[in-house]
């Protein structure tokens, strides 16, 4: 049995994943949580019992520290930690990212049950497995000039949100928000943040 600790920030999804593989013979979901803090608390637990290798399940957006900050900190405790991180923002700067911290798994959310599945399987080997799709994005948009903060705003940013919004959708402070959108205004010689996330759209990299 492969064991399975998951992180998700929304119940029902993370609820329904864990059921899911919970059907699969060779999976078993030890432990669902609501946040990237709380898995890394039950990672240092299972790894300070030495208990056998795990493949963590995370998240990619989730308030407090995000997946991939998540990933990193987990491959602290356990540097050859299978990750698996699912998302519904396949953005190719965060596929660049996951890869780097040492992800072996990136795959949307809306991946079958087999699929995933047979991805933690894949990543509980050694090997890795990332969705073709957004393989070919991450390719093809180059090397993006944003932190992952200043993509998330410019994101929210593209409907025309108010920066009080962007704030409360991306989990930060209005002011935190203001710098961020600053920022990305810059580096995309951008006159407004609307302008910054139509470009950053264009270029792939939200």
């Amino acid at each position: 049995m492969i064991p399975v600790l998951l992180a998700d920030d929304e119940t029902l999804i993370r609820a329904a994943m864990a059921t899911m593989l919970d059907l699969e013979e060779s999976i078993e979901v030890v432990a669902h949580v609501g946040s990237g803090e709380e898995l890394v608390d039950l990672w240092r637990v299972r790894a300070d019992a030495g208990e056998g290798p795990a493949v963590a399940l995370i998240d990619l957006q989730m308030p407090g520290i995000d997946g991939i900050d998540t990933a990193t900190r987990l491959l602290e405790i356990t540097p050859d930690a299978g990750i698996v991180i699912v998302t519904s923002h396949g953005r190719p700067g965060y596929l660049k990212r996951a890869l780097a911290a040492g992800v072996r798994g990136f795959l949307p959310k809306t991946a079958s049950a087999a699929t995933l599945a047979e991805v933690i399987s894949t990543v509980h080997g050694g090997s890795r497995y990332v969705d073709p799709e957004l393989a070919a994005e991450a390719i093809s948009a180059g090397e993006t000039v944003l932190t992952a903060r200043e993509a998330d705003v410019l994101e929210y940013a593209l409907d025309g949100a108010a920066v009080d919004e962007i704030a409360t959708r991306a989990h930060l402070s209005p002011g935190t928000t203001r710098n961020y959108l600053s920022s990305a205004m810059a580096k995309l010689n951008a006159s407004n943040r609307y302008e910054a996330a139509r470009k950053a759209r264009e270029l792939g990299w939200i």
